[in-house]
């Protein structure tokens, strides 16, 4: 089953962020509907389409960026007020244009994502959750996580009022009357959350940064229930979601808006566990998508996905068959209506002016910046979009920068030893500057955009151990020239995301530190070691975070209090990093700190156990590349193929392309992996006080000749005696 949509542009609005679009309900069945939408310069404005023109109903002034857009409306009628946040502010419009509410909750931070039900809203900051009933104060919770987004509704069962607000920590927390009434785990990171209504049952669904979509129970299993949708061909951020029948067959779609500008159309059912969901359309816009919603939009009885991008591009998916062969024709002589001819003129005249109006525009500014009289050359306000997110399946981060206009260039300068892989969606020159390592310049890359290209994807492996900043200066092309900077922190444990349940069977290293150190200090140096560390410690006399290695599984319980912490994992490297980062960090601040460690000799060879399907694997994957190599010299013709070549041959000449993408996907990994194995050598000789830099041509020569037994035996030597 294939879903046809044709693309429509309709109009282009100021930088966007999410929950910005929302379509007010129709008067009757199938008609088109009115389009509300906000922007960061604090416009909000409604238009509707009518024969593909658009007719604006009313727009406010600038203001103050609008962070979320919602609708509501009083129990049992039509959701058609509009709500707006704008920093500290919740202002509330009629659907004609009338200011009818305008409300300061007395929050201390920003409004960052907001709901409304019936008299009920929903207002959360960074780490704070308030509820208002009526515009009274109901209750608020402050959250050690930060808070990305929040949903409410009332329980199938209960009827109760439940609210429930989605952390960075991989944490979903359910509420009633502001109280945590249960907290569920998920395996990745949730951006955003969505109730889908489907035959008088409501189901919870939640999106991830890892491009996941999962469901759950929050009335049976209190908790997670399973993936819905586990994509793992495109593991780009989900950004927004909305359930509507595109098909018309009476159960409702899932439509997905991912950031890399991709948006998908599944068939799903959430009741069935067995039954996948069917991918029937997608579409790649190529800019982040903030927001879409799915009705009647352009022509009356054909639906219509609407999205609006980052920098505020709105367009429509529509269900009605649009002519593309027009564009397709290259021999002119073209037959228009009357009506259509007179909108191409109409657009041409439109066009012409515009020009004229840049170009005198242009001169005047040159002539400006030229005078002898005390101008200023106006620097543009360049708005960044940018994410650094690590990937569980390759542990890499990927590096996102979008900007509103088109890229100039993009250099990235390190003062860490990193890596730069290879993206197909990036279409970028990338060039290497020699990088003095003498002052802290381990990477100087310069990536040069194509044209009209405002969205960059890099993908970044860095090594644990080594910490420092990542600089992105971002240069546009604008006039004149600017370039913004972007500081992304590279951690010593910078491939370690975090867990919330600890395998306590395991063989466990630790380290104990005491000192005069405060609760806040401590929780500063494990932040500024870990990634995913909420910004504020665990209410309590002791806080616990557990983190697991993307790498190879290995794990790490924090816990600290104020004056002594404990870490413990069944990696040496880890307890070894750890020590020496916080020993550095105390240090600075002249704290006086007592540490002592415990050695399990058994971790060495768990560890190893790990490590070696990786390391088989790309020893086998290098042994074929060279082999490849060499078959490829031999210039071998399909006939003596099929009759020199030993079936093992065969399948490798067969397997080429496949076996080169995947060697060039990872350049140099096995070196990375014996650098690995070689630093767990160093770290676990550290700790027993032994120099074993001489020994080190030797481990080598055991890794080149890869045998299980004889690397643990050189590891540990007496396990011979």
């Amino acid at each position: 089953m294939e879903l046809e949509l044709s693309r429509v542009d309709y109009t282009i609005v100021g930088i966007t962020s999410q929950n910005c679009l929302k379509l007010l309900p129709p008067s009757a069945s199938k008609e088109p509907q009115k389009v509300a939408v906000a922007d960061s310069d604090g416009i909000l404005q409604i238009f509707s389409v009518k024969k593909e023109d658009i007719q604006l109903h009313f727009k406010t002034l600038p203001g103050p960026k609008i962070s979320s857009l919602q609708l509501g409306g009083a129990h049992g009628s039509s959701s058609d007020k509009i709500f707006i946040a704008a920093e500290n502010e919740i202002r509330g419009y009629t659907k004609k244009g009338k200011l009818f509410l305008t409300f300061d909750p007395g929050m201390t931070e920003p409004v960052s994502s907001m709901f409304v039900l019936g008299n009920d809203l929903f207002l959360c900051g960074k780490h704070i959750y308030n509820h208002f009933r009526d515009c009274k104060d109901v209750g608020s919770y402050l959250c050690g996580d930060q808070i990305v987004d929040v949903i409410a509704f009332f329980a199938d069962k209960t009827r109760r009022l439940m609210s429930l607000i989605a952390c960075e920590g991989r944490m979903i927390r359910a509420l009633e009357h502001a109280r945590v009434t249960m907290s569920m785990e998920v395996e990745s990171a949730p951006t955003l959350l969505h109730v889908l209504e489907q035959d008088g049952t409501k189901t919870v669904l939640f999106g991830t940064v890892d491009g996941r979509i999962g469901i759950l129970d929050v009335e049976k299993l209190h908790g997670f229930d399973r993936w819905l949708i586990d994509n793992s061909s495109n593991s780009s951020t989900i950004s927004c979601v909305d359930s509507y029948d595109m098909t018309s067959s009476g159960t409702k779609n899932l439509i997905l808006g991912r950031q890399d500008g991709t948006i998908e159309v599944y068939v799903i059912n959430v009741n069935d566990n067995l039954d996948a969901p069917i991918l029937i359309y997608s579409h790649n816009c190529n800019e982040s998508v903030s927001s879409l919603q799915c009705g009647v939009i352009g022509t009356q009885g054909f639906d219509e996905v609407l999205v609006v991008t980052y920098t505020g591009r709105i367009f429509g998916l529509t269900t009605e068959a649009v002519d593309k062969s027009v564009a397709d024709n290259t021999m002119g002589n073209y037959i228009f209506s009357q009506d259509t001819g007179n909108k191409i003129n109409k657009l041409k005249s439109e066009i012409e002016d515009l020009q004229v109006k840049v170009a005198k525009e242009r001169e005047k500014y040159q002539n400006s910046t030229q005078s002898f009289f005390e101008e200023l050359s106006a620097i543009p306000l360049l708005s960044v979009k940018d994410s650094f997110v690590l990937s569980k399946d390759t542990a890499t981060y990927t590096l996102t920068l979008e900007v509103p206009t088109a890229i100039d260039n993009i250099l990235l300068q390190s003062n860490v030893a990193i890596d730069l892989l290879d993206v197909e969606k990036n279409s970028a020159v990338i060039s290497y500057s020699d990088a003095d390592h003498a002052i802290g310049n381990f990477l100087l890359a310069t990536y040069r955009c194509q044209v009209n290209t405002n969205r960059l994807e890099i993908k970044i492996r860095t090594i644990e151990g080594q910490h420092g900043l990542l600089h992105a200066y971002v240069t546009p092309l604008v006039q004149p020239k600017c370039s913004r900077l972007i500081q992304f922190e590279i951690k010593p444990l910078s491939l370690h995301y975090r867990i919330h349940k600890f395998d306590e069977s395991r063989l466990f290293n630790t380290l104990t530190m005491t000192g005069t150190f405060s609760l806040a200090e401590m929780h500063t140096w494990v932040s500024q070691s870990l990634p995913e560390v909420p910004e504020k410690p665990q209410f309590g006399e002791n806080t616990v975070l557990c983190f697991q290695s993307t790498f190879f599984g290995t794990i790490l319980q924090c816990s600290y209090q104020k004056g002594e912490a404990f870490f413990k994992s069944d990696n040496v490297s880890t307890i070894s990093i750890l020590k020496e980062f916080l020993t550095v960090e105390a240090t600075k601040k002249k704290i006086k700190i007592s540490i002592s460690s415990n050695i399990n000799d058994e971790s060495i060879n768990h560890v190893i156990k790990l490590i070696e399907p990786k390391l088989i694997k790309q020893k086998d994957l290098n042994n074929d590349i060279k082999l490849l190599n060499a078959l490829n010299e031999l210039e071998v013709t399909e006939e003596e193929n099929r009759t020199c070549l030993s079936e093992k041959y065969r399948n490798l000449l067969a397997n080429e392309k496949e076996l080169r993408r995947e060697f060039q996907s990872q350049p140099d990994y096995l070196d990375r992996l014996y650098g690995i194995v070689t630093d767990l050598y160093i770290d676990y000789n550290k700790f027993k006080g032994c120099n074993v830099k001489s020994k080190l041509a030797t481990l080598r020569e055991i890794l080149d000749e890869y045998s299980y037994d004889a690397l643990i035996q050189f590891f540990r030597p007496e396990l011979s005696k």
